[in-house]
C-alpha cells in the first residue's frame, strides 16, 4: 500500500492538505472525496518530480521526435465542443477521448489528447488529467469539469465551457476592434504634434522675433515647448524611456501594480469602463460556475481570478469572507461599490430570493 499526498477544498472553500494510504491513485481520490473534500491534486509520495515534469510535457510525434505543432485555444475550444457532443450522444468518456485523439490532425493536439486519454484509462478523473497541463487548461476550466464529473453532468458543463469561451473571445474581439481607431488616431496626433513643434514652429519663432512685441501666453508656451524638443528632444525621449522602464518594473510588483490599478480606476471615464469590463467577466464566470453546480464559495474563489484587476479582486475577496460567515451574496458584494453598482446588487438580491442566481448573473454580463 502506498501513501498519497493530497490538496483539496473543503465545503467552505478552504484549502486542505494531508496524506492518505491507498492501493492506487484512484482509490486515494475516492478516499479524499469520502471525507467530504473536493480533490485538487493527489500524488504518490516520492513522485512529485515526475508529476511536475508531466505537467509541462514536451510534445513529441509518434516516433519520439519533438512535435512542431502547438495546442492553441482554438484547438481547446474544438476539443471541448466535440467531447461534449460525444458525451451527449451516449459515448463513454474514454472512447470519446480515443476518437478525438484519432481524429486530431496536428501533432500538438494529437499528443495532448493522447496524454489525457491515457490518464483517464489508467483510472484518473478527466479533471485530474487536464490539471496535468496547466498551461493549456485554466483553473476555471478544470474546476468546472471537476464539478461536472462530481454531479454526473459532464456533457452539460463542457457545453457551458464552450459557450463561455466563445462569449469571452467575442467580448475581447469587440473591445480590440473598438480600440483600433482611437489608438491609431492618438498615434497620428502625437506624431503630427511632434512634427509641428520640431519643424514648423521654429520657423515661425524667427518670424515672431522680427515682429517684436509681446506674444500671447499660449503662443509663448508653444514656443518654449518647441525649443525644448528641438534642443533637448533626446533627453526628453530618454526620460520618457526611463519612466516607462521603471513603470514596467513597478507593474511587476504587487504594490506597484495596485498603485497603477488605483490610478487607472480613478481616471474619469476610463476607470468606469475598466470596472464594467471586470464586472462582465466576474458575473459571467460566476453565473457559469454556479450553473455547472460548483459551490458558491468555490465559484467565488475561481471567478475572482477572472476579474483581471487585483484592486477589484480584493473587494470580492472581502465579500467571500462575508459569504463564508453566512451573509447573502448581495449584501457581501454591496460594499464593493466601485465594481457593483446599486442596481446590480439589487438584482442579485432578488435573484437569490427567487433561486435563479446563475441565470441572472449571466443575463447581467450580457446586458453590461
Amino acid at each position: 500500500m502506498s501513501v498519497f499526498t493530497y490538496t483539496a477544498l473543503s465545503s467552505n472553500g478552504k484549502s486542505v492538505s494531508g496524506t492518505i494510504p491507498a492501493n492506487s491513485r484512484s482509490a486515494a481520490i475516492a478516499a479524499v472525496v469520502g471525507k467530504g473534500l473536493t480533490p485538487v491534486r493527489v500524488e504518490e509520495q516520492g513522485k512529485g518530480a515526475k508529476s511536475a515534469a508531466k505537467a509541462q510535457p514536451q510534445a513529441t510525434t509518434e516516433d519520439g521526435a519533438p512535435a512542431s505543432g502547438r495546442v492553441s485555444q482554438r484547438h481547446v475550444e474544438d476539443f471541448t465542443r466535440e467531447l461534449a457532443s460525444l458525451l451527449s450522444g451516449g459515448v463513454p468518456l474514454a472512447r470519446g477521448l480515443s476518437l478525438l485523439k484519432r481524429e486530431a490532425k496536428q501533432p500538438g493536439p494529437k499528443y495532448l489528447w493522447s496524454r489525457v486519454h491515457d490518464d483517464v484509462v489508467e483510472g484518473n478523473s478527466l479533471a485530474d488529467s487536464l490539471a496535468q497541463h496547466p498551461k493549456i487548461f485554466s483553473t476555471v476550466y478544470i474546476a468546472m469539469v471537476r464539478a461536472g464529473e462530481a454531479g454526473g453532468f459532464l456533457d452539460v458543463v463542457l457545453n457551458q465551457i464552450a459557450e463561455f469561451r466563445a462569449r469571452e473571445q467575442d467580448l475581447k474581439g469587440k473591445v480590440k476592434a473598438a480600440m483600433v481607431y482611437p489608438c491609431v488616431l492618438g498615434f497620428l496626433a502625437v506624431g503630427v504634434l511632434v512634427f509641428l513643434l520640431t519643424f514648423f514652429i521654429p520657423r515661425f519663432s524667427k518670424l515672431f522675433d522680427q515682429f517684436g512685441g509681446q506674444l500671447p501666453v499660449m503662443t509663448q508656451i508653444i514656443l518654449k515647448m518647441s525649443n525644448l524638443l528641438v534642443h533637448y528632444g533626446l533627453f526628453v525621449a530618454a526620460g520618457l524611456a526611463i519612466l516607462f522602464f521603471f513603470g514596467y518594473r513597478a507593474a511587476k510588483t504587487d504594490s506597484g501594480r495596485r498603485r497603477i490599478e488605483r490610478m487607472i480606476l480613478g481616471t474619469p471615464a476610463l476607470g468606469r469602463v475598466i470596472a464594467h469590463f471586470a464586472l462582465v467577466r466576474f458575473t459571467r464566470m460566476l453565473g457559469t460556475l454556479l450553473g455547472a453546480g460548483v459551490p458558491l464559495v468555490t465559484a467565488l474563489r475561481t471567478a475572482k481570478e477572472a476579474i483581471g484587476n487585483q484592486t477589484l479582486s480584493d473587494t470580492v475577496a472581502f465579500g467571500m469572507d462575508e459569504v463564508q460567515k453566512g451573509e447573502s451574496l448581495a449584501r457581501a458584494l454591496g460594499s464593493a461599490t466601485q465594481l457593483f453598482p446599486a442596481s446590480v446588487v439589487e438584482m442579485i438580491a432578488i435573484a437569490e430570493e427567487t433561486g435563479r442566481l446563475d441565470k441572472e448573473l449571466v443575463r447581467l454580463s450580457i446586458a453590461y
